[in-house]
């Protein structure tokens, strides 16, 4: 009779005996640069306020502009919320909504805002699709068609970090997030001011504002003007693995989407802290 033991095979690896929590212990296996899966995709982020909230004027010239693109890249196209999202934000407070709970109430806008760009794009072969055909069937979709429209709002919706009564993980921050993880070739985020500046251009201060060129996320970080960014992006700039950089345009001056695409210096640049190598 074959002689039956219950001894456990284990499999070397680098992380079997680690807590995987202390840094110092996981950073030799684990601090290497992922491998970039879609190195050759442009990820562009429409303002909600910026852009979809302007109607026909502001949205047809970015929709011409980015089937004219269509030959020259492939494209994922992500929309953020507008001015809807605030009055759900508003409302919500009232009623004592946890963030947990406004976060996907908002981001049901900044997926409508893709819908209708999505639509407007139909005609070229350009569809909506979720968040879950975004992180496992983008590539399929890219090959059936040169661009694809999807929420730039993370998937975080009820379990949103509770540091804050508003969700701190809007449009901006998702759209970095994915463009960074899907290793993308560059992110371009299109707003309605030629980038950040030194002042809220359309402040008080406005007169004085400058325009900044280029900059480091930890220098905008510690800026005191209004920046037309989420400032949870600049947190999240900081691990960036694959992204050296983001341009932030004005997506109502013509051509410039087209610029930046080409990889012109036409807004701001931001630096992130992914490493050169």
């Amino acid at each position: 009779m074959a002689e039956i033991t219950n001894t456990i095979k284990h499999v070397p690896s680098p992380l079997a005996r680690q807590t995987l929590l202390d840094g110092s212990l996981t950073r030799p296996v684990a601090d290497v640069r992922p491998r970039a899966i879609l190195p050759w995709l442009q990820v562009v982020k429409i303002g909600g306020r910026a852009i979809m909230d302007r109607g026909a004027e502001a949205i047809l010239p970015i929709v011409e502009e980015i089937r004219k693109l269509l030959p020259e890249h492939r494209l994922l196209i992500l929309t953020g919320a507008g001015i809807r999202a605030r009055h759900v934000y508003s409302v919500g407070l009232d009623l004592g909504l946890p963030v947990g709970s406004l976060a996907p109430l908002a981001a049901s806008e900044a997926g409508q805002n893709g819908h209708i760009l999505a639509s407007l794009l139909a005609p070229e072969g350009v569809s909506y699709v979720e968040h879950p055909t975004i992180a496992s069937q983008l590539a399929i979709h890219l090959t059936a068609a040169r661009a694809v429209v999807g929420s730039a709002f993370p998937p975080y919706h009820h379990h949103e970090f509770p540091n804050s009564r508003l969700p701190t993980h809007r449009a901006d921050t998702g759209a970095f997030l994915v463009a960074d993880a899907l290793g993308a070739a560059g992110l371009t985020i299109v707003e309605d001011v030629d980038g950040v500046y030194t002042a809220d251009p359309k402040g008080p201060e406005g007169a004085k504002a400058q325009l900044i060129r280029e900059s480091h996320y930890s220098d905008l970080a510690q800026q005191a003007a209004t920046l037309p960014l989420d400032p949870a992006l600049l947190e999240v700039m900081a691990n960036a693995r694959h992204l050296p950089q983001v341009q932030v345009i004005n997506g109502l001056v013509p051509g410039r989407l087209t610029a930046a695409l080409r990889g012109e210096h036409v807004g701001t640049l931001i630096r992130t802290g992914a490493r050169a190598d």
